[in-house]
């Protein structure tokens, strides 16, 4: 019985790996991009991860709402990678959509990012971003 029992969650852990780890998986490529990118200073690599009508919203004293990739493309330049440590701290993928929590943390402050991607023609978009900015205590 031990046996049947071992292998049948075997076999459910199995079948929820290869059912799921598809899309997790590209979702995650997906947000590696967007954070190679940034880490790299590299438009090119970080615009795969955005769809062209993304936005990117935020608080900054008043509410502000861009399109993403106008935002990086008019900031970013070239340059020796940025000193930051990221991780993505939270995804679910359901269907068509996901959601991610992304931190990204310099030495003083970090910016915590809600990612919302839908898979269009086949392909993990971002298609919104907001962020929050977290200043440390010294």
């Amino acid at each position: 019985m031990k046996k049947y029992i071992l292998l049948s969650f075997s076999l459910l852990f199995a079948l929820n790996i290869c059912g799921q780890s598809t899309d997790e998986d590209a979702v995650i490529k997906t947000l590696n991009y967007y954070l190679d990118g940034g880490t790299n200073n590299d438009f090119e690599t970080l615009k795969k991860a955005f769809h062209e009508d993304a936005t990117m919203k935020y608080i900054r004293g008043d509410y502000t709402a861009v399109n993403a990739l106008e935002f990086f493309g008019s900031r970013m330049k070239p340059g020796p990678a940025q000193k930051r440590e990221c991780e993505i701290t939270y995804m679910d993928v359901s269907g068509p959509a996901a959601h991610a929590r992304i931190e990204i943390k310099y030495e003083e402050f970090m910016f915590v990012d809600y990612m919302n991607l839908l898979k269009i023609d086949g392909e993990w978009k971002i298609v919104s971003k907001i962020f929050n900015r977290v200043t440390f205590d010294e």
